[in-house]
């Protein structure tokens, strides 16, 4: 009888690189089943760079039918932007791209929040029947400069006037990568795991032609097929895609890193 242990990673490393403020969550329940975080931030989430503009949205915020948050960074920022404009106004229904922006919402005590019950992304929250008809809706959409263009697209295609609250920017760290290399170098590293393809373009760039070689070598975990897509398109074959969420992501970490136990005959 063959027996995966999903309980324990047993001391292997894995390359976390979300942004530094990001990063307690998940090390803890690596470190939990036995598994040795390695934390070096490929992306970090600086204030809007036009805070102007988002103020003058923000003081209209009343005026939206809808008010859809992209990420739990949006989330973050965009709430610590309205309050300080005077609080989150009755009206805007509130909608969310998946359950982990959801959970970030309703930790800041919004809700009710419309959300995908499969999938956590832009198609699968358009797939909704409350957003088929938006005919003279007015939706603003809370995210960071730039940025996939498909959920504003398409809401317009549907009738919606939209509109963007671009709360916070996303830049590549100023760091060393020099102990990281060296880490990885002399022990390894059993796997990456990399939230966007942005983040992962970053580490390519912050590590260079030595860290991309190691990388080609290492597992990768990704949540999302078109994160996995970009991947591939950078050589990086053993790719695997998770789904949303940390949990998910725990799951899968383990299912492909912690030894079989073979357990003998007649146990």
């Amino acid at each position: 009888m063959i027996e995966v242990n999903l309980a324990r990673l047993q001391g292997q490393a894995i390359l976390l690189t979300r942004p530094t403020a990001q990063l307690a969550p998940l090390a803890g329940l690596i470190r939990a089943t036995g598994g040795e975080p390695v934390e070096f931030a490929t992306l970090e989430i600086a204030p809007a760079q036009d805070p102007g503009a988002l103020r003058e949205v923000l003081s209209r915020l009343s005026s939206f039918d809808w008010a859809v948050f992209v990420s739990a960074n949006a989330v973050a920022c965009g709430l610590a932007a309205v309050m300080a404009s005077g609080g989150w106004p009755t009206g805007p229904c509130l909608a969310a791209v998946g359950p982990s922006t959801a959970a970030a919402m309703a930790a800041a005590g919004l809700g009710p929040v419309l959300v995908p019950v499969e999938g956590a992304d832009t198609e699968a929250l358009l797939a909704l029947p409350a957003l088929q008809d938006l005919r003279g809706r007015r939706v603003v959409i809370f995210r960071g400069d730039g940025g996939r263009e498909a959920l504003a697209t398409e809401m317009r295609q549907r009738g919606a006037v939209v509109e963007y609250a671009q709360c916070y920017r996303r830049c590549k760290p100023k760091a060393d990568p020099g102990p990281l290399l060296a880490r990885w170098r002399s022990a390894g590293l059993a796997a990456v795991v990399s939230a966007s393809a942005e983040s992962l373009s970053n580490l390519r760039e912050m590590v260079g032609a030595e860290g991309q070689r190691l990388l080609s070598a290492t597992a990768l975990f990704v949540p999302h097929p078109r994160v996995a897509e970009r991947a591939r398109q950078w050589g990086l074959r053993d790719i695997t895609v998770t789904g949303p969420g940390d949990a998910a992501l725990l799951r899968h970490l383990c299912a492909r890193l912690v030894p079989v136990a073979i357990n003998p005959p007649g146990a």
